[in-house]
This record gives C-alpha cells, structure tokens and sequence, in this order.
C-alpha cells in the first residue's frame, strides 16, 4: 500500500514538472520556435481550431516563423488570430505561407519575461508540495487505520520528501536554464 502511494505521487509530481516546462516553453525567448504558437486558436467554420491542426510551422531563421496553411481560405484567419494573440507579433502573408518575424526583445521586456517565469516556477513548486501534501495524509489515514506502524509511516514521509526534493530541484534547473535562455542576446 505505501509503495503504491509513493509511486502515485512520484508520477503526479512528474506531470507537475513537465506541466511547469510546457508552460516556460511557451514564453517567447529571442529564438523562434514553433511552440510559440501552440496556444493560438483559429476560428475555423465556426469551431475554434489549434493552429497546429491547420497549418505546419517551421523554423525559417533565428528570427522568423514560417506558418504553411493547407487551407488558403483560412490563411486571413489564421493571419488575424496570430495578429489579436498577445505574443506581440505582426505577421507576413505570401501566398499559402504567412512569415512571423519576432522582434527582438528589449532589456525590460527580458526582465518582465523572467518575473512570469518565476511566477510559473513557484505554481510548480505549489504543485509538487501539493501532492506531498496528499501522499502525506493517506499515509496518515493508513496509520490512524492501523494499517502500516509509525516507523513506515515515518520511512514512507521520508521518501515522499525525497520525490518533492527531486522534484523541485528539476522545477529549478529549468527555470535558471530559462532565465540564462532569456538573458542571452
């Protein structure tokens, strides 16, 4: 019963972890990369559509985004929502493809970049500790069941906070690995 548990929450905090690195992908650094785009919507007749299943992105140079559309009839849609997104970009349209050139980031758009990324670190960490949290009262409950001894509750807490300690130190290796990716020019 303890080792399901531990497995439990070592999977729940994983997904915690690769949760928090989804979302840090998303914010723009001054490469581009196709993940910039993943959370922009396209109305596409009358059902709002990920870009992804409308069009293949590319990587074009270090600063510009090739957006194939396989529709052309959705090329000005598709054009509008990256447009109305608030990735701050204004894209290009020639032909079937539209050109997303990124602007380069200014000293204090940087800075703001990495206060949102600490902020996604600390809701990863709440994440993790969340999940000790509830490891820590089933083990409690099963104590107060007398289902397991004090010591293996004890042993069993221990471990769980090795998971949240693993854990967190890989929420906080990919925040810094951010932060030096937003600083660099």
């Amino acid at each position: 019963m303890i080792n399901v548990i531990k497995k439990d929450a070592d999977t729940r905090m994983d997904k915690c972890v690769e949760a928090f690195k989804n979302n840090i992908s998303k914010i723009r650094t001054g490469r581009a990369s196709p993940s910039i785009l993943d959370g922009i919507t396209v109305e596409y007749y009358g059902a709002p559509t990920p870009l992804k299943q409308l069009a293949s992105i590319t990587v074009e140079d270090s600063r510009t985004l090739k957006v194939n559309v396989f529709d052309r009839s959705v090329s000005a849609a598709v054009e509008k929502a990256i447009m109305s997104s608030d990735l701050g970009l204004n894209p290009n349209s020639a032909g079937s493809d539209i050109r997303v050139p990124l602007p380069p980031l200014t000293e204090e758009r940087r800075k703001d970049l990495i206060k949102i990324v600490r902020g996604e670190a600390e809701q990863g960490r709440v994440s993790v500790r969340n999940v000790r949290r509830d490891a820590n009262d089933k083990l409690k409950v099963l104590l107060k069941d007398k289902e397991i001894g004090e010591d293996e509750e004890r042993r069993a807490q221990d471990d769980v906070q090795k998971l949240t300690d693993a854990s967190i130190k890989k929420i906080d290796a990919a925040l810094s690995e951010k932060e030096t990716e937003l600083m660099d020019f």
